[in-house]
């Protein structure tokens, strides 16, 4: 029996609005003295923002109403045009390098970073057939090689950007889905123990990721150079004590810390709203998570509870990631957090899976 659809999750909506509330501000302080520097306009990234936030809000919208179920048919196509994109950056001219990582596709007056499509595709396709054949997992080579396989190669066409963090954030949920789909547990721990192996090899074998890593294990062994960004945001942690210094009082985005309006915006966020803001942000990515896992258990079909825990783990390991750099808990990775960092692509597709997501809860039991 069909049920017929009802008003979405409030909750969920409600906090999402309240993250890219926090990080539209955010962005407005931590970027205002870069932006001022390099464009003679203190709001030129806040602008752009604030822009894209629209943006994303509204197809967010069209994403809620629309009847997940329907994507179904389209997870193929959409995967391959995403990975299509992904091989597109590697052709000259077309792919755009930034501080050197391409990453970015041309698109005249813009950029788009087709690693951000790839994660929304990846879980809807994977959602879609595990959903489909659910038994097969259990057979390694016939059920679980073909995933692995092309995990594989997204991984692998992130990590040629080089992107090392978005390739673990998205092998990550996706390896999560197979686990909820029914693979076998023994076959988990296996492939988890190698995923950590080639993680390491991945590390070893690049020599700036190597850098990382030992700035990571002892960052003040070179405070100037491979621990910089580390220290600087304890540095920008630590000093906002407990209240903060107060919106627009960051010292440490007066370029101490770089990438302060991206990577790093939520130890700017430490430093200006003090650990209570900084707390704030972490529960709304609680409630949001909790919620997430509500609506994939309460979902009456197995297409879209799968879908809706691979776009709830999605958020969530990608928010664990960039506060575990931004603490100095992990080593440092490119990878932005979701809702509050700068970029459009990140933020509109961010929002297009939490349109899903609500979509889902609407025909919830």
């Amino acid at each position: 029996m069909r049920l017929k659809p009802r008003a979405p999750d409030f909750t969920i909506f409600l906090a999402v609005i309240l993250l890219l509330t926090f990080g539209i501000v955010m962005v407005m302080s931590a970027s205002s003295v870069k932006a001022a520097y390099y464009y003679n306009d203190p709001f030129y990234f806040f602008k752009r923002q604030f822009m894209w936030a629209l943006v994303g809000i509204a197809v967010m919208i069209i994403a809620m109403r629309f009847d997940y179920r329907k994507l179904a048919r389209f997870s193929k196509p959409f995967l391959l045009v995403s990975l299509f994109l992904l091989v597109a950056l590697f052709i000259p001219g077309v792919g755009k390098n930034i501080m050197g990582a391409t990453r970015w596709l041309n698109l005249g007056p813009g950029s788009f970073q087709p690693s951000e499509l790839v994660k929304l595709a990846g879980v809807i396709y994977f959602a879609h057939n595990i959903s489909k054949e659910p038994h097969k997992l259990a057979d390694f080579k016939k059920g679980l090689l073909p995933y692995l396989a092309i995990m594989g190669i997204i991984g692998l066409l992130i990590l040629a950007q080089p992107d090392l963090g978005t390739a673990m954030a998205v092998c990550g949920t996706l390896f999560f889905m197979l686990y909820v789909g029914g693979a076998k547990k023994q076959h988990i721990l296996g492939l988890g123990a190698l995923g950590i192996v080639l993680i390491a090899l991945a590390a070893i074998l690049e020599p700036y990721r190597m850098r990382r890593i030992t700035g990571f294990i002892d960052p003040w062994a070179d405070p100037v150079g491979t621990g910089f960004q580390t220290l600087q945001s304890l540095f920008a942690l630590g000093s906002g004590g407990l209240f903060g210094a107060g919106l627009g009082q960051s010292k440490q985005k007066y370029f101490y810390l770089p990438e302060q309006h991206t990577d790093f915006i939520f130890a700017i966020l430490g430093e200006e709203l003090g650990m209570i803001g900084a707390v704030c942000v972490i529960l709304l990515f609680f409630v949001l998570v909790w919620r997430g896992i509500r609506v994939s258990v309460a979902c009456p079909d197995a297409f879209g509870s799968i879908l809706a825990m691979g776009l709830t783990v999605q958020v969530a390991l990608q928010a664990v990631i960039n506060m575990g750099v931004v603490s100095g808990l992990l080593p440092v990775t490119g990878i932005t957090l979701p809702f509050l960092s700068y970029g459009g692509s990140s933020l509109v597709f961010t929002l297009s899976g939490i349109g899903l997501l609500l979509s889902i809860s609407r025909f919830n039991r």
